[in-house]
């Protein structure tokens, strides 16, 4: 991550893979183990920002690489930062949970130095499966909808 997990609390002002675990609050611990280990997340500049159960907000400023033919942002690279959050917000309950498929509208376009803002939430969960929608949007203007589907794993991480 490029930026610290969490603007709120005292023991989230350390970007999460330079925290040490024991000093990581117990809740904030799965997610942040799996963004210290995300190099795609992180190669975008994709910051968290703050999480919770079920819920996530993470930014990306579009950069002069991620500027497709028509100059403006490359869709995938909106729909990467919308399913970082989406995996942050279905894995902030602990157990590993992975997507099961994931749609997008984009609504207006995002241009070089834009900074996106992704805010996800829960919607559903149903035994091991989750529905989940992601807003990104820029200054609060909408730029895509996307909605998530989950599937628990099962598995814990260790810890």
């Amino acid at each position: 991550m490029s930026q610290p997990v969490g603007e709120s609390g005292p023991a989230e002002k350390m970007p999460a893979e330079k925290m040490p675990a024991e000093k990581m609050p117990a809740e904030k611990m799965p997610v942040d183990r799996m963004m210290a280990a995300d190099s795609a997340s992180r190669m975008l500049g994709i910051a968290v920002l703050d999480y919770g159960d079920g819920w996530a907000r993470a930014q990306m400023t579009i950069r002069d690489d991620m500027v497709n033919g028509h100059g403006i942002c490359h869709g995938g690279l909106i729909f990467a930062l919308a399913d970082t959050v989406f995996a942050c917000a279905c894995n902030s309950w602990g157990p590993v949970t992975v997507a099961a498929g994931a749609d997008i509208l984009f609504v207006a376009p995002a241009r070089l130095g834009d900074v996106l803002v992704a805010e996800g939430r829960v919607r559903a969960r149903y035994g091991r499966n989750g529905v989940y929608d992601v807003a990104v949007t820029c200054s609060g203007q909408l730029i895509a909808e996307f909605r998530g589907r989950s599937h628990e794993l099962g598995e814990r991480r260790p810890g």
